[in-house]
């Protein structure tokens, strides 16, 4: 069965990348751990919280690739200790957003085993350009 894309208008010029977007969303919306929140902070800020209690800010690790924010967890496995019982997993994790054009990271914050990603949206400058309209002899 075949797809539909979403922008197949033609009205709908060069959103190709809004496309291979929501095909990363769809896919990644299966992942569950770390479990996050999202919350609005502001009238142009967000903050995204992640619980990754046992990472330390070595272990961590925030980037942004084109429009995409990835934070990523490495542990590494302690061999020395013996356990007589593992309940708290040492797993790597990677978690994926796709940010809004425009939307920017102004912070990143370790508390408590809850790591903090504030985003913010500047406010856009209206700006209106005039094309000019060249004549043909």
């Amino acid at each position: 069965m075949t797809r539909m894309p979403a922008f197949n208008s033609p009205f709908l010029l060069g959103f190709d990348h809004f496309e291979r977007a929501l095909d990363r969303i769809s896919k990644a919306s299966t992942e569950s751990y770390p479990p996050y929140n999202i919350v609005q902070t502001g009238p142009n800020e967000l903050r995204i919280t992640l619980a990754v209690a046992g990472f330390g800010p070595e272990a961590l690790e925030v980037l942004i690739e084109g429009n995409q924010l990835q934070i990523r967890g490495r542990q590494v496995e302690e061999t020395e200790r013996v356990f007589v019982h593992r309940g708290i997993a040492t797993r790597q994790f990677q978690r994926s957003f796709v940010l809004a054009e425009g939307l920017k990271v102004s912070a990143a914050t370790l508390n408590n085993g809850l790591l903090h990603v504030d985003l913010e949206r500047p406010e856009p400058e209206a700006a209106v350009q005039r094309i000019a309209i060249k004549t043909v002899s």
